[in-house]
């Protein structure tokens, strides 16, 4: 990784400290991709009749019933069971990835991205956005996303 506070001189501490906080979040995204690849969660239902396995991502990969008890359930009961245990099963999995994400010292929610409450966009934008006011500071110019497009002459 280019070091690009020793680049310009440390003229800015700002950019050095985004590429620091930048690293952590990327190591911490190491860890969520394998608790992604590797990590499962069972679940049971409360009277035992069925469970239910929860891949890294909170998606349901089995459900296995036990016995025959889940037939003399009343179907709406069966139902209730079933949503519960799956709010349960994706609830746990998520607290697995927001363990090791957290916030953060950045504020990041890398937990509420993973559960689609926050966009991405918006998330990489703040865990980069200091280091572009530094550049903007030392007299670069980073063209933003609104910049796109513009045409030079116009400027």
């Amino acid at each position: 990784m280019t070091d690009w506070a020793s680049a310009f001189g440390n003229a800015d501490m700002g950019v050095e400290q985004a590429l620091a906080d930048l690293e952590r979040e990327k190591q911490k995204l190491r860890e969520v991709s394998k608790i992604w690849e590797e990590s499962t969660t069972i679940v049971r239902a409360k009277d035992n009749s069925f469970s239910m396995t929860f891949d890294g991502r909170g998606e349901l990969t089995d459900v296995s019933f036990q016995g025959s008890k889940y037939r003399s359930l009343p179907p709406a009961q069966l139902a209730h069971h079933i949503v519960e245990a799956v709010r349960q099963g994706r609830n746990e999995a998520m607290a697995k990835v927001e363990k090791v994400m957290g916030t953060g010292a950045t504020g990041l929610d890398f937990a509420g991205v993973a559960g689609g409450k926050v966009d991405p966009m918006e998330m990489m934008n703040s865990l980069l956005g200091p280091m572009l006011e530094g550049l903007d500071g030392l007299g670069m110019s980073v063209p933003g996303p609104s910049d796109k497009g513009k045409d030079k002459k116009s400027e």
